[in-house]
């Protein structure tokens, strides 16, 4: 039996990922977003997508990219996460990509030792590779980890929101 994978694809940065669609309401260009006062850095604010209120994270800022420039390329992957609506900045969408099962590798140990723990496997699709990311795991720590804080402040919510105005000032 020959399985695929079906994921759609994005670019943050330079780098190429990709999500299983079945985790992927839908893909919509960013409309203005309402800010949210004591937000992470990473949680751009809030829309609204016919009715229904979407928090908005800047998937970019969440992977660490140190540049990030609005253009029209830009996209907001809707996902659900926790029976809730949540939206993903990204700098583009591509469309569905099939990758077959054998074109598929783990997690290198490094990538699962380290940061955020949410890369599920790399992906060769056309000579470059896919990283593929478990959506749930993205946004697992949205709101206890904060930019440059390790492992400790997802043990402790609490000490994580308390350090926040002193890892934000420089």
């Amino acid at each position: 039996m020959n399985r695929e994978l079906h994921i759609v694809g994005f670019r943050v940065g330079r780098e190429t990922y990709g999500v299983p669609i079945t985790s992927l309401r839908e893909i919509v260009r960013v409309p203005e977003i309402t800010a949210v006062p004591d937000a992470p850095d990473y949680v751009e604010g809030v829309i609204n997508l016919r009715g229904k209120i979407v928090s908005v994270l800047d998937l970019r800022k969440r992977l660490g990219e140190v540049t990030v420039a609005p253009s029209k390329r830009n996209r907001i992957l809707v996902v659900e996460h926790r029976g809730r609506l949540c939206g993903l900045i990204v700098d583009s969408a591509s469309d569905v990509l099939k990758i077959p099962a054998a074109d598929i590798d783990p997690s290198p140990t490094d990538f699962v030792e380290g940061g955020l723990n949410c890369v599920t496997g790399l992906g060769k699709y056309q000579g470059r590779l896919i990283v593929l990311l478990d959506i749930d795991k993205v946004l697992e720590f949205s709101g206890t980890r904060l930019k440059g804080e390790a492992a400790k402040s997802a043990s402790q919510p609490a000490a994580a929101e308390s350090a926040r105005p002193a890892a934000a000032s420089k």
